[in-house]
């Protein structure tokens, strides 16, 4: 079995959307912009453009996510990494990247009423896109 584990850190660009599996199971997504800059040799910077993620996370950590997570925040995400492939509706070639979020820490500066407590996911097997997410650490072949 394969595990492909990313670390992403960027803003939130949607209010997240929580909705709920046939069986009652909590599903909160949002997007996540990772832009990548570098020194422009005259004290500033010049962007060289914006990498878009689909953070994924569920049941409990869903209805969590649900509450603090806002268009704007500052996040470091850590999960399981996939990328999905597919045609627009005017014929263009689409790729998804999406993680299956394990943790999310909050970087924002927070206020009173913040938790600073990382929000943790648990994998689900209630969806085909995350049935085949589960691991055994003892599997992993270090």
């Amino acid at each position: 079995m394969a595990y492909c584990k990313i670390e992403v850190e960027g803003n939130v660009g949607n209010d997240p959307e929580l909705r709920y599996t046939a069986d009652g199971t909590a599903v909160c997504s949002f997007s996540l912009a990772c832009n990548k800059s570098k020194p422009d040799g005259k004290g500033g910077w010049i962007d060289e453009g914006t990498t878009w993620f689909r953070v994924t996370t569920w049941r409990e950590a869903a209805e969590r996510t649900a509450e603090w997570v806002r268009k704007g925040c500052h996040l470091f995400v850590i999960g399981r990494f996939t990328s999905r492939t597919w045609e627009s509706q005017e014929g263009e070639k689409r790729t998804s990247l999406d993680v299956n979020a394990d943790v999310i820490l909050n970087l924002s500066k927070k206020t009173a009423n913040e938790s600073s407590e990382p929000v943790r996911s648990e994998p689900s097997s209630a969806s085909s896109e995350s049935a085949d997410q589960g691991f055994d650490l003892d599997d992993l072949p270090f």
